[in-house]
């Protein structure tokens, strides 16, 4: 069969295609432009036919190649996680922008799937103290080795700590303060008709606590977090596009300060922060120390 004629009868977007043969059979766009009649052997042939096969069915393209790019890295990812998004990659520009190139800062991620935001952060920022839980063990597998495959090497803080288990639970009393708390929690509401076409993802990582507004985890990562920012330190979500005002009052709720959305490129209110106070500073009072309010 020739490429040209591959082309026709995959059934698939043509940008899939061109990735497919790309991908997984070596054949760029200008080869297909300048050579369509060459013909694929048996051996490019099924791959490209099973991988069409996964795409029609509605499965991501980013599980039929195994990867899938976040903030100029590579990323390894399987149905144990869920496809990074380039929205998220703002999470990402807010943690940078928030931890001195060359200082240390202490990070912690918050359900970190395929690794995506604690990597590219350990990544860029090779100082800090990047923490990283997720309940999921198989999610952390894949953490470990996208950690272990774009962070070769030697760290002085150390590896990425990848840790298992429920939000804050998973934290050992020895933990620090965080400098900044990042996450990506499940925000889509039990029932969403989204959940349709993202139904070769992990629900768990999508709906978590299955809840009518979807904002179950994010109440509760919020009302606990408090306790594990250092003086401060920022809180940041990514959330649905009509959930902000909800996540901003949350957030002030808990007593953090300095609260404000963040839209994506497409101009949707994406990413909510806020900070925690700093501590009180202490003035001489009549020959005693005494907190300023």
């Amino acid at each position: 069969m020739t490429l040209e004629a591959w082309m026709r009868q995959a059934g698939l977007a043509r940008i899939d295609a061109l990735v497919l043969l790309r991908e997984l059979a070596g054949i760029g766009h200008a080869t297909l432009l300048a050579h369509p009649e060459i013909s694929l052997d048996a051996a490019a042939l099924g791959p490209l036919d099973t991988a069409a096969t996964r795409l029609r069915a509605g499965e991501p393209l980013a599980y039929v190649l195994g990867w899938r790019e976040f903030y100029g890295l590579r990323f390894a990812v399987s149905p144990a996680v869920l496809v990074p998004r380039p929205e998220t990659e703002l999470l990402v520009d807010f943690a940078l922008a928030r931890t001195p190139h060359d200082g240390y800062a202490t990070v912690l991620d918050l359900g970190t799937g395929s690794g995506a935001i604690a990597v590219a952060v350990a990544h860029a920022r090779p100082q800090a103290e990047v923490w990283a839980v997720d309940s999921s063990a198989d999610a952390l597998r894949v953490a470990a080795a996208n950690a272990q495959a774009l962070l070769p090497r030697p760290r002085p803080g150390g590896p990425l700590l990848l840790l298992a288990g429920d939000w804050f639970a998973a934290l050992p009393a020895a933990a620090p303060r965080f400098d900044l708390i990042l996450g990506n929690p499940p925000y889509v509401a039990a029932g969403d008709p989204h959940l349709v076409a993202l139904a070769h993802e992990p629900q768990l990582a999508l709906v978590g606590r299955a809840s009518a507004d979807g904002l179950a985890d994010i109440r509760r990562i919020v009302t606990m977090a408090p306790a594990h920012l250092a003086a401060g330190g920022w809180l940041a979500l990514e959330h649905g596009h009509d959930q902000a005002a909800a996540v901003q009052a949350l957030l002030r709720s808990a007593g953090l300060v300095a609260v404000q959305t963040r839209p994506d490129l497409a101009g949707i209110a994406r990413l909510t922060l806020g900070q925690a106070p700093a501590r009180a500073r202490i003035r001489p009072n009549s020959g005693s120390s005494a907190p300023m309010t």
